[in-house]
């Protein structure tokens, strides 16, 4: 599991064991939690760290995904706090995304390999990227949210940005017309990191705002804003939990992806020894 913005934790105070787990591309987020989710075992990550300090755009997703891959996870479940881009998707909607448009540019970081890829120095591996999200999880975790009365939006696109500001109205009014349902800071690169290592990925995306261009600046009063989008957050908080349980509960142990990537490929970038922690 890997918490979005309002999620800082998924298991009760105390539950669960907080495991600070070395990486080859520096610090995950935040500890991760292992324990069990009414019944499921699970692995949990704070994306943005303890009291939201990572921005979007310094998220370390690369160690994020190896960590929990290192730790023998086969299926990764996100939450996002996401924007509406068409009226019919008010604050409070449900989305389970199956398409992504990727419109982040920011390709480096601390390390010297591109942010969005495990591979490369020699090792030249090709994404099949055609589904962002893992058909059978997004089809799975749709029956899952039926089953305790949940509605959820899909088929839904996200488009991507780098964050950390808000889109301008004239870039919202775009991405729609790019076919955009929802705009989101965070789906990539993790979606396709997750891929490169054979996981399953599912995203549980909560509309917080209408983003911007929805309707006049002075009339919508859903227009987005951080006091607004953390508020709102805050009290859905307990129902985005009961989402998430409900799809970890469903997903299968022996959920299998296939993405072109070779076994060997992911065996040998999991092989890679962690960095010393000081």
């Amino acid at each position: 599991m890997i918490g979005g913005s309002g999620l800082q934790r998924l298991l009760a105070e105390g539950a669960g064991d907080e495991l600070d787990v070395a990486t080859p591309f520096g610090p995950t987020s935040g500890p991760i939690t292992v324990g069990t989710l009414e019944g499921t075992p699970v692995a949990f990550v704070a994306r943005h760290g303890s009291g939201h300090s990572v921005a979007p755009h310094e998220i370390p997703a690369k160690a994020n995904v190896w960590a929990l891959a290192s730790l023998g996870v086969r299926a990764i479940v996100s939450s996002t706090a996401v924007g509406g881009l068409r009226p019919d998707l008010p604050p409070g909607s449900l989305v389970v995304p199956d398409q992504l448009i990727d419109q982040t540019r920011i390709r480096s970081g601390s390390d010297a390999v591109r942010r969005d890829t495990f591979y490369g120095a020699g090792v030249v591996e090709h994404l099949t990227f055609a589904d962002p999200f893992t058909p059978s999880l997004v089809r799975i975790a749709l029956d899952a949210l039926a089953g305790i009365g949940e509605t959820a939006v899909s088929p839904a696109t996200t488009v991507v940005i780098d964050g950390p500001r808000f889109s301008t109205r004239a870039e919202s009014q775009w991405f729609r017309s790019l076919g955009g349902d929802i705009v989101n800071m965070t789906q990539y690169p993790e979606s396709a990191l997750a891929a490169e290592l054979g996981l399953g990925y599912v995203n549980l995306s909560f509309v917080t705002d209408t983003d911007a261009g929805v309707a006049a600046a002075d009339v919508d009063e859903d227009a987005v804003d951080a006091s607004r989008v953390f508020e709102r957050l805050s009290r859905a908080q307990p129902r985005i939990v009961a989402a998430i349980a409900a799809i970890a509960a469903a997903i299968p142990d022996d959920v299998a992806v296939s993405t072109g990537i070779a076994r060997d490929a992911i065996d040998a970038v999991l092989a890679l020894a962690p960095r010393a922690t000081a």
